[in-house]
């Protein structure tokens, strides 16, 4: 009796010590806001956020005219916010914590969140997945994670919130990786 109640408490620990390292450093973040604020000031990371004001409208409109296409002028002008958290490690350890921790956390609180993915075929070397959470035919976020453009090893979550029908949706999958480099920096 004792022998398999202790090794039903070491396989126990050795499962909890293995999903602890699975999902970065300390508790596994719930919400794509708490992933933000998880990583925010750490060493390495680097979180930019940006809520698109009237005069970020008007800019995200011309520069969605530069592109000459009226959906994603549209796309763009339905955005309200962008967040981004960029991780270039430099370390063997921090590459296992891309590699083994910030992807899958990322991908557990995706799921538990019920973001769907969203398939794409990308062309170049911006390799991006996407999943979007919506209500109904509206994407209220869309969330792009990836690796920093010229950094394989890294890691890069994009949040975009905002009100998106499922067209403007794809505009908006077609454009970033167009400026995957600029957002990366």
């Amino acid at each position: 009796m004792k022998i398999r109640f202790l090794t039903l408490l070491l396989v126990t620990a050795l499962l909890a010590a293995s999903s602890c390292r699975s999902t970065g450093p300390g508790q596994p973040a719930k919400t794509v806001d708490q992933f933000f604020r998880k990583y925010e000031g750490r060493s390495g990371f680097n979180v930019t956020d940006w809520s698109a004001g009237l005069t970020a409208r008007l800019l995200l409109l011309k520069v969605g005219s530069l592109g000459g296409d009226n959906s994603v002028t549209q796309a763009l002008s339905a955005v309200r916010s962008v967040k981004v958290l960029t991780f270039a490690p430099t370390t063997g350890s921090s590459r296992a914590l891309v590699a083994e921790g910030l992807n899958k956390e990322v991908d557990g609180l995706l799921a538990s969140e019920r973001y769907t993915p969203v398939p794409v075929t990308e062309t170049g070397t911006a390799v991006l997945r996407y999943s979007a959470r919506q209500q109904g035919d509206q994407v209220q976020e869309v969330v792009a994670t990836g690796n920093v453009e010229g950094a394989p090893e890294s890691f890069m979550l994009v949040a975009i919130s905002g009100n998106f029908t499922q067209e403007q949706l794809q505009q908006l999958i077609k454009f970033l990786p167009k400026v995957k480099n600029e957002i990366g920096r």
